[in-house]
């Protein structure tokens, strides 16, 4: 990667800073003193945001980052001898360095997926061990929204998932890291995927949407909450200055924060794919319903591609690229990443 690059490319999301609202609620909150680890007024206020979004049930903690959140709100409900079912493309079965295994000690049983999305049908083969004391039991579906591939489950989809697990004593978690842009994407709020159609604990995502740092596990089945408190704690995730953490979520939450700067990334993918359609040798390669862009480049052009404008080699095998827009991506960026695959592709 050229050390020439601009400032900003579509290697992810996390990549971009946090947004100038975030940090001004950040600095107006490093006032004076505050009393540590969450028992400040603006962590409650925070907290009471959340439940204007998901509901007057909706119990939250913050934590450092997403996979302490997966981790912990997984931790929550799912005991050694028990399995977690997610598609083989998860962020808890590729990205989190077996943090799921080691620390819960549980199997992460996958299930291929032609979309990164589960559904009843491809989770069914898997619950014939139930009771049979030599296999891991299924306690729990883990889906992402936004997936892993930028596809999106409907509120439908969730419900049936969400319907399916509670008939097998199961739990429905979220992986929420990107779902600011799903529900911008789906044009509804967030309750209508989360609270109102069944999931019991989600990890709500902060810095793929302009926080500096920190996520949040909330938790809509009060019963998984139980002594989360300790858990987080033992699990190194309880930060002592917690209203900075907070602070940032109250200010995603306020005034449509993350609405607007999901909109607008959005609103960029779908202006960088129009861009790539037009462009011989590119080929698209997943539908765009959040902030990512998949596509296809010649293979012996990607290397030039990347040292301008930074992205990830989603496959290997077929040079299949993810391309992903944040807050702060601008139609330059776009129309300039353009302009340089034309220029190296030679069209």
């Amino acid at each position: 990667m050229s050390s020439e690059q601009p400032s900003r490319g579509f290697a992810s999301d996390n990549w971009a800073g946090a947004h100038p609202e975030v940090l001004a609620a950040v600095m107006a909150a490093n006032v004076g003193h505050q009393v540590a680890y969450g028992d400040d007024p603006y962590t409650a206020s925070a907290q009471a945001r959340f439940r204007e979004h998901f509901g007057d049930g909706a119990e939250t903690h913050f934590v450092f980052n997403g996979t302490g959140a997966n981790v912990l709100g997984l931790e929550s409900g799912v005991l050694s001898h028990q399995s977690v079912i997610t598609p083989v493309s998860a962020h808890i079965n590729v990205d989190e360095c077996g943090a799921p295994e080691r620390y819960i000690g549980c199997k992460v049983q996958t299930v291929r997926t032609p979309d990164g999305k589960l559904t009843r049908e491809l989770v069914e083969p898997l619950m014939h061990v139930v009771g049979n004391e030599h296999h891991s039991q299924p306690r729990a579906l883990s889906i992402t929204q936004s997936t892993e591939y930028g596809t999106v489950y409907t509120p439908d989809e969730i419900a049936l998932l969400a319907e399916f697990a509670h008939r097998h004593d199961m739990f429905l978690h979220m992986d929420g890291a990107r779902i600011a842009n799903a529900a911008a994407g789906l044009g509804v709020p967030l309750r209508a995927i989360t609270s109102e159609v069944g999931v019991d604990v989600l990890s709500f995502g902060g810095t793929k949407n302009g926080a500096m740092f920190g996520e949040a596990v909330v938790f809509l089945n009060s019963g998984l909450a139980k002594g989360f408190k300790f858990r987080r704690k033992q699990g190194m995730q309880l930060a002592s200055k917690m209203r900075f953490v907070a602070v940032q979520f109250e200010a995603l939450l306020t005034d449509d924060l993350w609405l607007r700067s999901a909109r607008h990334a959005n609103s960029m993918a779908r202006l960088l794919e129009k861009e790539m359609r037009g462009i011989p040798g590119v080929t698209i390669t997943r539908p765009v319903q959040a902030n990512g862009v998949f596509a296809i480049f010649p293979r012996e052009h990607i290397g030039a591609l990347q040292e301008k404008y930074f992205f990830f080699v989603w496959d290997e095998a077929i040079s299949e690229c993810r391309l992903m827009c944040s807050f702060d991506t601008t139609e330059d960026d776009v129309r300039g990443f353009g302009s340089h695959v034309r220029s190296v592709l030679g069209g």
